[in-house]
């Protein structure tokens, strides 16, 4: 299989809920499977959840590998009548190390750390297609409400083909020399290289809404589509998601 989505499963509590599975390989495998995408999911988590999160993976009939470190990383956010959200850093999760990427025959790759630090960007980078999400750039992996800041190393980005970075993140990371920037605004669509994509607003939860965006973007690119067309595609695609 030629495309995967790599990242850290997240235990999410939303608003004082219940703690839910959440982060990238999750959501991203939303799209995956509403494109019938040829991908799988390389995900990882504390051992603690290991055996709920495999039961959850295999719900959804996608190829996935877990790998089980000791902590799980834990978010607790809410959103306001505007869909701003509010976010902590409940657990800083194991950050992966380089032998635990098996991406033998994988060509185009959905980046997604949670946190700087997570992942060996430059590694997974080389010989591969790979889009960034900016949350392992600009969100700083400490305890405590989420802080963001550019205090990151550019030079891991030189074989970076594609970085997608909400709002916030694109204030703080500042100018990035890669060929495709995509910045996400939430209801109001996404900007790939400069040009605006609208979105349908949709009046429902939109935790995990970027990581399908990621994903969904990079199936299309990896089909053939253009920056442009591939941004209105997963927009749409998301908003048919959400609801």
């Amino acid at each position: 299989m030629s495309l995967a989505v790599v990242g850290q499963l997240s235990r999410d509590v939303i608003a004082g809920s219940a703690p839910r599975i959440g982060g990238p390989p999750w959501h991203g495998a939303r799209a995956l499977r509403a494109l019938g995408a040829d991908a799988r999911i390389v995900a990882k988590c504390g051992e603690r959840d290991a055996v709920d999160f495999t039961r959850q993976l295999e719900t959804l009939d996608l190829p996935f590998e877990l790998v089980v470190g000791e902590e799980t990383t834990e978010f607790s956010f809410s959103y306001d009548g505007a869909g701003i959200r509010t976010m902590a850093v409940d657990v800083v999760g194991d950050p992966w190390r380089s032998e635990e990427l098996d991406l033998d025959g994988v060509e185009w790759v959905y980046v997604a750390p949670l946190l700087r630090g997570e992942i060996d960007v430059e590694w997974v980078a080389k010989d591969r297609r790979v889009l960034l999400d900016g949350h392992g750039l600009v969100r700083v992996p400490r305890p405590g409400p989420l802080t963001l800041d550019g205090d990151f190393d550019h030079g891991q980005l030189r074989h970076v083909a594609m970085v997608k970075l909400a709002d916030e993140e694109a204030a703080v990371a500042g100018p990035l020399e890669v060929p495709e920037l995509i910045v996400t605004h939430g209801a109001r669509g996404a900007t790939v290289n400069g040009v605006h994509v609208e979105a349908e607003p949709v009046d429902r939860d939109p935790t995990g809404a970027g990581d399908m965006f990621g994903a969904a973007y990079l199936v299309l690119r990896s089909e053939g589509a253009e920056p442009l067309d591939a941004a209105r595609r997963a927009t749409a695609l998301v908003s048919e998601l959400l609801r």
